[in-house]
């Protein structure tokens, strides 16, 4: 199986070049990649983005933390195309579990793409509440799982096995550390990783050989030191 890409990305220009990329199936974004971008207003942006890959699915999360204002803000940001994914956090900030918005608005046709997902209890839980026919995606926090040293991978392997029967999920690997982690996505089935710009360019240049990396990393060395003009 392939493993698509997704550019995790909010800014404009950014979005324009890589959008025209055809490794680039999709976006994904948040709140917090939107105000490091510069954006004010997350509607008119939101619609920005929207415009510039028009093609592609690209989740849009909400911000609220309660059931009643998640409920409102997900309708709308679903109104705003059909390309869109609405992307809510498997919990709130207190902890408490989100199934009851995750069911209703998954009955309700909703494409959601549920986030901050850690374990495959919780991969569980989310598939007891969903229909077989409205996408979802369920994105699995690698990286910042193994930031605090926890191994993201057995995670993997037990969400991707129980969600083998709802053709209509998708498991994706979030918070990417490095390009090798494509692979490791590959490997284990991920139907999606999602990936920053820089990482998407590394993943491009794939394929040297080991010794090609060993020439280049002397070279660099080499060229720095020139450069300070070091003398022992």
């Amino acid at each position: 199986m392939r493993t698509k890409i997704f550019c995790d990305i909010a800014e404009l220009d950014q979005i324009k070049i890589f959008n025209k990329k055809n490794i680039v199936k999709g976006f994904t974004t948040n709140p917090s990649l939107m105000r490091k971008a510069g954006a004010k207003d997350y509607k008119s942006y939101s619609k920005k983005i929207l415009k510039l890959c028009e093609n592609k699915p690209v989740s849009l999360e909400v911000f609220a933390d309660e059931y009643e204002t998640i409920k409102i803000q997900a309708k709308k940001i679903n109104s705003w195309g059909k390309n869109v994914y609405v992307k809510v956090p498997v919990t709130n900030s207190k902890g408490k579990f989100m199934g009851k918005i995750i069911k209703e608005l998954n009955n309700q046709n909703i494409k959601l793409n549920i986030t901050a997902i850690y374990s495959a209890k919780q991969t569980k839980k989310i598939l007891s509440l969903i229909n077989k026919k409205t996408k979802v995606i369920i994105s699995i926090f690698a990286g910042r799982a193994g930031d605090v040293g926890k191994d993201p991978i057995p995670e993997f392997k037990k969400s991707i096995s129980i969600a083998r029967n709802y053709k209509n999920v998708e498991i994706l690997w979030a918070s990417v550390r490095e390009p090798y982690n494509y692979l490791q996505a590959k490997q284990l089935g991920c139907h999606i990783i999602t990936v920053p710009p820089s990482i998407i360019e590394k993943i491009e240049k794939f394929g040297k050989n080991f010794n090609q990396l060993t020439i280049e990393t002397v070279k660099t060395f080499l060229i720095d030191s020139k450069k300070s003009n070091f003398k022992i």
